[in-house]
């Protein structure tokens, strides 16, 4: 017999990220996520059923049976496997993964880390308008659901969550750091691309923010600075996360409809509108950019005219500019449809991992990443997504992200790498790009307290 949630529907006065920061903050357990997409916030507490895909095992709890087994071939067939018999009904699944999993996908060898998270909620809230719809496997969590809205509501409507704020620091957040080694292997790469070995790859580098912070004060602040087509909030398994993600890497309606939304060219956004037109302008006709651009472009169309029915491949939007935090890209959105008898998780080991964090053609991408950056890159270009059983996917590519684990926390940001690009312009790029998150670093003043989130210890694993 399957297990069923139970539901309420509450009408609330709060904006959808109060609800989502004061929860976090003060209500939900060790494990969450705070989704949110084109169709609202989702709020996933607590697990009900898991599976966590590493180099070697695939390791599932769903209620109160554990299972771990080793996986070969295709990493993603035991998480299709275990989502199809999961004994709860008209579930829905959060989670994230790894840039790496790609690497897996791909047959290459991986090394330890974990490499898709997905966890089905106890609980979960969504949030739309002045609607939060409230579910639980356990009926009798309602009223206490129901209650926590309220005290967030009491909370912000006193000014507590002011009051909160006021005992925050911004935290200076170098982002010299790694610069002329970034320069150098910039430098080396378009050598590479230049003597034929591939036509584009995304270089990153890592800057390590050396204090510990509040993750959802940030996330809090991040979102209403930024303009992000996804954003998320989540601890899980000692990694912890915020993010304003600048495009998806593929959504999945439940008629089969997939699109990919290739974001790939890059000029400041500096709120003078003067100069944000001249560097709209300069970004519509630098030909690196473009090309840098349209060769992304045609590599999503490929990705997807491979899986999808016959002529249905089309690019619905091509080079427009949307703004996002303190940044500016050429952006196009590739749609089709999948046929009968496949489903989301065989469009996303399509697509994934995106084009515009990875390279052309990617397997190449993938090796001369591994010769520059220095370990692996864990969430960053990765993704963070939400499923569910009727078929769905939404998954947000993890840029201008912050993250925490194994008692480090780090930011990190990348550039396209073309044979026509400049070390210093890519350099200034990832500039660009941290600045959408750097601000948004923050530290508790002395006595102002703690939230439960910042005070979490973190488990010594392995998330570069």
């Amino acid at each position: 017999m399957k297990a069923h949630y139970r539901t309420a529907v509450v009408e609330t006065a709060c904006e959808p990220l109060d609800i989502a920061v004061g929860l976090a903050e003060s209500e939900l357990s060790d494990t969450y996520v705070i989704y949110e997409s084109r169709d609202g916030w989702s709020i996933a507490d607590g697990v009900a059923a898991e599976v966590i895909v590493d180099a070697g095992t695939v390791r599932t709890r769903a209620l109160d049976e554990c299972h771990e087994e080793p996986w070969s071939g295709d990493p993603l067939a035991a998480v299709r496997k275990f989502l199809s018999q999961l004994p709860i009904a008209d579930w829905a699944a959060y989670g994230w993964s790894a840039f790496e999993l790609s690497h897996a996908i791909a047959g290459l060898e991986v090394g330890a880390q974990t490499l898709l998270h997905l966890v089905i909620p106890e609980t979960e809230i969504r949030l739309s308008g002045s609607q939060a719809t409230l579910r639980s496997l356990d009926a009798a969590a309602l009223p206490g659901m129901e209650r926590a809205l309220s005290r967030i509501g009491a909370k912000t409507t006193a000014g507590d969550a002011e009051a909160r704020r006021t005992g925050l620091t911004p935290l200076h957040v170098d982002l010299e750091t790694g610069a002329e080694d970034y320069r150098r292997s910039v430098a080396s790469l378009v050598a590479e691309i230049r003597a034929g070995g591939l036509q584009k790859a995304i270089l990153s580098r890592e800057v390590p923010v050396e204090a510990e912070i509040d993750f959802p004060a940030g996330y809090r602040l991040g979102r209403r600075h930024n303009t992000p087509a996804r954003s998320f909030l989540l601890d899980m398994g000692g990694l912890r996360c915020f993010g304003f993600s600048p495009e998806t890497v593929l959504e999945v309606s439940d008629d089969r409809r997939v699109s990919s939304q290739p974001l790939a060219g890059t000029r400041a956004l500096t709120g003078d509108t003067d100069l944000d037109r001249k560097l709209q302008d300069e970004l519509l006709s630098d030909p690196k950019e473009v090309h840098e651009h349209a060769i992304s472009v045609k590599l999503a169309v490929d990705e997807l005219a491979g899986l999808c029915e016959p002529e249905t491949v089309v690019v619905e939007e091509f080079m427009s500019v949307k703004e996002r935090g303190s940044v500016q890209h050429l952006a196009s959105r590739v749609s089709g449809r999948i046929p009968e008898g496949r489903c989301a998780w065989d469009a996303f080991a399509a697509v994934f991992p995106a084009i515009t964090a990875s390279g052309v053609p990617k397997l190449a991408a993938y090796q001369a990443i591994r010769r520059h950056e220095r370990g692996d890159r864990g969430p960053y270009a990765g993704s963070v997504l939400k499923v569910t059983q009727g078929g769905t996917l939404d998954a947000a590519l993890v840029l201008r992200s912050v993250y925490a684990h194994g008692g480090r926390t780090w930011l990190r940001a990348g550039a396209g790498i073309v044979g026509h690009s400049q070390p210093d312009r890519e350099l200034e790029e990832t500039r660009e790009k941290l600045r959408s998150v750097a601000t948004s670093v923050l530290v508790r003043t002395e006595g102002a307290g703690t939230t439960s989130s910042t005070a979490r210890p973190v488990r010594a694993e392995s998330h570069s």
